[in-house]
């Protein structure tokens, strides 16, 4: 799987420094060097290759990655008219992504090296940070494929904006976008300076649509991740796919050649939704209404009538007050037991944005999903849970996007060139 820590070559291997390498000086040195900032690491003892993630491969990194710490995810708009434009900032956002994910500065000693009387071309703010498992992720929306670029006979018939939901209560800013860039890291700074410096490149090709700050993963991608959990105290996303189930993931996961268009084959779609938590109303909620509400302990995160976390879900079995896992709780509606075999991998990050102005924190569930067809497998699921889910009396899904992520890159290719050149 190219999403996997690699060992950088050429000049990047030198080390995990942001700041520009001199010499033949090695990582062990430039390490040694280096002191720690409480929250992060400047370049912790023992990092090394691990804190790099490969950015080419046959799959985009970000997906199947074990999750991040922390997470920048941002929707544009893009603002010109010219196709030839658009694909310029495509490579300029590859070179740069290359180098940042790699622990480099988004151009050569950007951030100093451009003489006193020039803006730099790198914001300066993750010099001497390490790499910190950076990963970033593009995706195209259904909006790209409009006449503007030439590109409608290339759209894929699954690409289509998410339906609205029964209890949707979205927010039009929120939503949709023309192309998103997830960053994922371990530390917060590198991936908002990653961003950040997309962001300002894009000035005058594309515009910033929206954006979420999330932290504290709340799923698990790899069997050697422990079961985060979110803002309501429960274990979160257990019977997730994993990176170590590759049957599964090319079943649910990756596009194969024979679905739809060639540019995606080996690609994904990837669905943002941004859940409010009413965690105002939850917390007054009894211990066991929530545990009804879920389906799973709060403690061990085992299914009601279980024991352990992982054992398997057991819609059949009944108490003397009814199944033992209700048949509103959320974990029997998204199962793919109830399901009929559908599944996703979730990727999805906590979030708190200050307050609402009415004493209430703005506080929630980023989810993000990668599935191989949103219309067959995400629309159904939320179908399911938007009618039924007892959840519904403590969340509202106010955001709402979905983005088809090509496949990752080969040597010397750029983000989306398979698609602009099919």
């Amino acid at each position: 799987m190219s999403d996997g820590p690699i060992t950088p070559s050429g000049p990047a291997s030198a080390g995990l420094s942001r700041r520009r390498l001199f010499g033949a000086v090695g990582a062990g040195a430039v390490l040694a060097g280096a002191g720690a900032v409480v929250g992060r690491s400047t370049a912790p003892s023992g990092s090394g290759d691990a804190d790099v993630v490969a950015f080419r491969g046959e799959h985009q990194a970000g997906i199947v990655t074990p999750a991040q710490d922390r997470m920048h995810f941002v929707a544009f708009d893009v603002t010109t008219r010219d196709r030839n434009e658009l694909i310029a900032l495509l490579k300029t956002w590859t070179d740069m992504s290359q180098r940042m994910t790699a622990g480099l500065e988004a151009t050569e000693n950007g951030a100093t090296g451009d003489g006193a009387y020039h803006p730099p071309s790198d914001t300066g703010e993750a010099l001497d940070l390490a790499a910190s498992r950076l990963t970033l992720t593009i995706g195209f929306g259904p909006s790209l494929f409009d006449d503007r670029f030439g590109l409608a006979d290339s759209k894929p018939a699954a690409l289509e904006d998410l339906p609205h939901f029964p209890a949707d209560n979205l927010d039009p800013a929120r939503c949709g976008g023309d192309i998103a860039i997830q960053a994922c890291a371990d530390d917060p700074q590198v991936a908002v300076h990653a961003i950040r410096n997309l962001a300002r490149v894009a000035f005058g090709t594309a515009s910033v649509r929206w954006s979420q700050l999330g932290f504290g993963r709340t799923s698990s991608t790899s069997t050697t991740q422990a079961t985060p959990r979110n803002l309501f105290g429960f274990k979160d996303g257990t019977n997730n796919l994993k990176a170590e189930d590759p049957d599964a993931l090319t079943e649910s996961v990756w596009v194969a050649d024979t679905d739809d268009q060639p540019w995606l084959t080996g690609g994904t779609y990837l669905v943002a939704r941004r859940i409010r938590m009413l965690i105002e109303q939850w917390d007054r909620a009894v211990l066991n209404e929530q545990e009804a509400v879920i389906g799973r302990d709060k403690r061990e995160g085992a299914p009601l009538g279980k024991k352990a976390e992982f054992d398997e879900l057991d819609l059949e079995s009944k108490g003397p007050d009814g199944p033992f896992i209700p048949v509103t709780a959320h974990v029997r509606l998204a199962s793919e037991q109830h399901l009929g075999g559908i599944r996703i991998l979730r990727r999805g990050y906590n979030f708190t944005d200050g307050s609402d102005g009415l004493g209430h924190l703005d506080a929630g569930l980023f989810f993000i999903a990668f599935c191989r067809n949103p219309l067959e497998q995400f629309v159904p699921m939320q179908l399911e849970l938007a009618r039924s889910d007892a959840l519904n009396e403590y969340i509202q899904h106010v955001g709402s996007a979905v983005f088809a992520c090509p496949p990752g890159l080969r040597d010397g290719e750029y983000w989306g060139q398979r698609l602009f050149e099919s």
